[in-house]
């Protein structure tokens, strides 16, 4: 796994590719670099954050990475290495691969958010779990320096609302969620995990039909039943058996209704998009929850994936009301 100290990096039009540039001999923010001061200006949705610890006392961070949404479909990602000032445990370095040398010349936690501070009380934050809160609260008693006045909210419970079905079955953490939503990222790099955590918020906007305040609104109580995205085994007497479909867009019946039918004809149906569908369905598109892009991440993904050669089929309602016998 490679380390870094200063990234920045677009993921635009392809979700899961990033492209990185990163400046290999300096470990702390520069707030004269153009590049750093034009996010530090910007306005975003939201900020996906993520930190790693030194050692098992939570206010150890040893390396915080943000990942940005700017609405028109591009995730923008950035961090730093933090010196902890503390000792680092082996049990720690093994999960991440930071130690005392690649701390070395890094900022302290006290001038990382004093760098970023302004720029994250502007956002609602996102974490991951409550972890990385607890841990930026932990370092700020450390330091004796204010909690950050921001609204955080955790992409567990998003992704909970999204996917339901993955509780008892593997569960909503990002290892999970990276082999069900196929994301692409280094677990346990807090700059990638910070883009996983934004890219689970984008995924199920669309998988719900609901917006970000709605996601995170405590009334909210998971999707409407006509957008619930839901896995669900085809019939093995099925005529169609051993196709893998999943749904993007608005159907005119539920996505409920529609994975019944499919999985009567024998088709498995699953919430995202990965190596193992066959079918993608696509209905009508709902403009404002495609962030700018002309078509859903699902069918970009689906897209990326028959270029790299993956027999995946991309078909209307029409066609699948066709392929299962019903009438239109």
């Amino acid at each position: 796994m490679k380390f870094f100290n200063r990234l920045f990096g677009t993921a635009k039009a392809k979700p899961n590719e990033v492209h990185k540039r990163f400046n290999k001999n300096s470990a702390r923010p520069e707030p004269a670099d153009p590049s750093l001061e034009d996010v530090l200006r910007g306005t975003y949705r939201f900020v996906a954050l993520d930190v790693e610890t030194a050692n098992s006392d939570a206010s150890s961070i040893c390396q915080i990475g943000f990942a940005v949404s700017d609405g028109q479909g591009t995730i923008l990602t950035f961090g730093t290495l933090v010196d902890p000032e503390t000792h680092f445990d082996p049990f720690n370095i093994g999960i991440h691969g930071i130690d005392e040398d690649a701390v070395y010349a890094a900022p302290v936690f006290p001038e990382v958010l004093q760098t970023f501070r302004v720029f994250l009380e502007r956002h609602p934050l996102v974490q991951h779990s409550s972890f990385d809160k607890r841990a930026v609260n932990a370092a700020c008693d450390r330091y004796d320096i204010p909690h950050l006045r921001s609204n955080w909210h955790d992409s567990v419970v998003m992704a909970r609302r999204a996917w339901p079905e993955l509780k008892g079955n593997g569960g909503h953490g990002l290892a999970n969620l990276k082999e069900v939503l196929g994301l692409e990222f280094e677990h346990h790099d807090a700059i990638e995990d910070a883009k996983a955590a934004a890219h689970v918020v984008l995924l199920a906007e669309e998988a719900t039909g609901k917006g970000f305040e709605d996601l995170t609104s405590k009334q909210s109580r998971g999707p409407v039943a006509s957008e619930r995205s839901r896995s669900v085994e085809g019939n093995q007497n099925g005529p169609l058996y051993g196709h893998v479909a999943c749904f993007t867009g608005k159907l005119s019946m539920s996505r409920s209704e529609a994975s019944t039918v499919a999985a009567g004809a024998g088709i498995s149906v699953k919430a995202s998009v990965s190596k193992k569908i066959t079918l993608l369905i696509v209905g009508d598109q709902d403009l404002e929850l495609l962030n700018g892009q002309e078509k859903s991440s699902k069918h970009r993904r689906a897209e990326e994936l028959i270029e790299q050669g993956q027999d995946i089929k991309i078909i209307g309602e029409s066609d699948f009301r066709s392929l299962v016998g019903e009438i239109s």
